[in-house]
């Protein structure tokens, strides 16, 4: 007999038919199988369906946004409380809507702009300022990622309540071995432990 085989019959055991065989053992089998299917399938769904609803949520937010020449009013502020890279610093700027109302807010602008200048914000469909929307290839990046992990996350799920049914069946089947052994010693005429 090969090792490839000894390992299938030890991996298969429970299916095979034997008098050692117990009925919580073709469960355990039934509820491994269907749990490892379940975790790939799951898995696979939740994470195709997440990358999706983050691609398309990504999309939304690229379509409403839309960039907007605004002029700095004021100097950008060096020492704000939160910390800035060295090359954007926050700045009060202005800027008009194409329904011609005028804004005013305070946005991140390059450190070396002076009041004046020129600068391009992102406003979204109702004129608030946003944050620059994610590129296509952050967006992927961040959807294969998310998909990644929302699937890992399914099948864990599922595999870990199945291990959690796998214990209680051992548990289970660890009393029903006491009770027996019970038995026995008792037939025998001597107890144990």
């Amino acid at each position: 007999m090969s090792k490839v085989t000894r390992r299938a019959g030890v991996w298969l055991w429970r299916w095979r038919r034997s008098p050692l065989r117990r009925t919580s053992d073709v469960v355990e089998a039934w509820i491994l199988l269907v749990a490892w299917a379940l975790a790939l399938a799951g898995g696979l769904l939740a994470g195709v369906l997440t990358a999706s609803a983050m691609q398309q949520s990504a999309q939304r937010v690229r379509e409403q946004s839309r960039p907007v020449s605004a002029v700095l009013t004021h100097e950008a502020a060096q020492g704000s409380a939160r910390p800035t890279s060295s090359a954007l610093a926050w700045g009060t700027v202005r800027w008009s809507e194409p329904d011609g109302s005028t804004h005013t807010d305070r946005a991140r602008v390059p450190a070396s702009a002076t009041p004046g200048s020129h600068v391009t914000v992102w406003t979204n469909g109702h004129g608030t300022l946003t944050s620059p929307p994610a590129s296509t290839a952050d967006t992927a990046f961040q959807s294969g990622l998310g998909g990644l992990w929302a699937g890992a996350a399914t099948a864990g799920l599922v595999i870990g309540g199945a291990k959690l049914i796998q214990s209680r069946l051992d548990r289970r089947r660890f009393d029903q071995w006491a009770e027996e052994w019970a038995r026995v010693d008792t037939w025998w005429g001597r107890k144990t432990g």
